[in-house]
This record gives structure tokens, C-alpha cells and sequence, in this order.
């Protein structure tokens, strides 16, 4: 059995959430918020074994919220949902130790699909980053990224957390003292270990396989 914590600051949100998973064996609502604050006390008096975690709450957002979980060594596998495409809160929000991330207009068989992958351990990455819509929707960005990416250096770890934070080549150059053309070089061998044809689809690939 699967016990999920709901964190939303609607409570249609929430009884309706809560309602659609119990529909689904093996899943069962097991405590509520509605807010930051009351999310991290319901988390740590709970214990669930999924979080779906508002991104824009009271008190606290979703971010904060995994940030301060994360911090006490209490984060459970989380799920941020929103009813926006908002791409920072994806790339904060995994980059802060959430597990996945989902717009609230997904279906209930998705929705159940992200518990159950999270929930095991698994990444669960739904929401499109700009410039990739139809790619992350449908998983094709995954197609050709391979399995098991060769090793990146050091350096080349550097450059590609700069890059999930959606900064330019020039401004990852100013970061790290570097040129510009070096940076370029490295971006061009990190899509070529990652298998994958372009920054997104890197970064994507680095947030599910926590490269990052």
C-alpha cells in the first residue's frame, strides 16, 4: 500500500485528489496540508511514502517546502504539481530533491503512473521545459539518450548543472573563468555522452538520472 500526502492549498484540490486515488488499488491518502508549513509537520508526523506537493502554496512554496524536508533529512519521494508550465519550479524543485513533476491537468492513470514510479524509487519528469514541449510530454526526448552515459569530467559536471539552471553559454563561461568556446566544447561532449541532440533533452536526462 501506498500512503500519499496531499499538499494543496485548495481543499476541492485536495478532496478531489483524494477522492480519484481511491479510486486506484494499492493507493490511500493518509494525511493533508494546506500549506508549506503544514506539509513539513504533516510530512514528519506521517511518514508518507509519497508526497504530492503543491508548487505554489501559503507560508511556504512547494520548492521550499522540499528544500526544508530535504535539509532534515525527511524527504519523502515527492511529486510538485501545478497548474502551470513553469519551468523553474521543475528544474528548483528536482534540483532540490523532488522526484518528479506533474501539471494538474494530467489524467488520473498518469497521476497514478507518477505515484507508483516515485514511489519505487524512479524519476517521474511530466512537465515540458521550454523549447521541448511535445519531446518531454511524450518521453521522446528519452529515445535515443543512452541508458548508461559515458562518464562526464569534473568540469563537465560543472557545466551541466550551470546549464539546468538555464543560463547561456556566455554567462556559464563568466561562472566558471572560462572562454566561451571552451564552454561550447564542453556542452558538445556532454550531449554526446548523454546521447541526446540538444540542451534540454540534457537537462532533462540529468535531473532523471541525478547527474546534478
Amino acid at each position: 500500500m501506498i500512503r500519499v500526502c496531499i499538499a494543496d492549498d485548495q481543499a476541492l484540490i485536495r478532496s478531489g485528489l483524494k477522492a480519484l486515488l481511491s479510486l486506484f488499488e494499492g493507493i490511500v491518502v493518509s494525511a493533508e496540508a494546506a500549506d508549506g508549513e503544514a506539509a513539513i509537520n504533516a510530512v514528519i508526523a506521517d511518514r508518507p511514502d509519497v508526497l504530492l506537493l503543491d508548487v505554489r502554496m501559503p507560508r511556504l512554496s512547494g520548492v521550499e517546502v522540499v528544500e526544508a524536508l530535504a535539509a532534515r533529512g525527511e524527504l519523502p519521494p515527492t511529486l510538485l504539481l501545478t497548474t502551470f508550465e513553469d519551468d523553474a519550479a521543475l528544474v528548483a524543485g528536482v534540483r532540490a530533491g523532488a522526484r518528479g513533476f506533474l501539471l494538474k491537468a494530467v489524467t488520473a492513470e498518469t497521476l497514478v503512473e507518477a505515484i507508483r514510479t516515485v514511489a519505487r524509487g524512479d524519476a517521474y519528469l511530466f512537465a515540458p521545459l521550454a523549447e521541448s514541449l511535445d519531446a518531454a510530454r511524450t518521453g521522446a526526448w528519452r529515445d535515443d539518450a543512452f541508458d548508461t552515459p559515458d562518464a562526464l569530467t569534473p568540469r563537465e559536471r560543472e557545466v551541466l548543472k550551470l546549464m539546468t539552471s538555464g543560463i547561456s553559454n556566455g554567462e556559464i563561461a563568466k561562472a566558471l573563468r572560462l572562454s566561451e568556446g571552451t564552454v561550447r566544447n564542453h556542452v558538445s561532449n556532454i550531449l554526446s555522452k548523454l546521447g541526446v541532440s540538444d540542451r534540454t533533452r540534457a537537462v532533462l536526462r540529468a535531473l532523471e538520472r541525478r547527474l546534478v
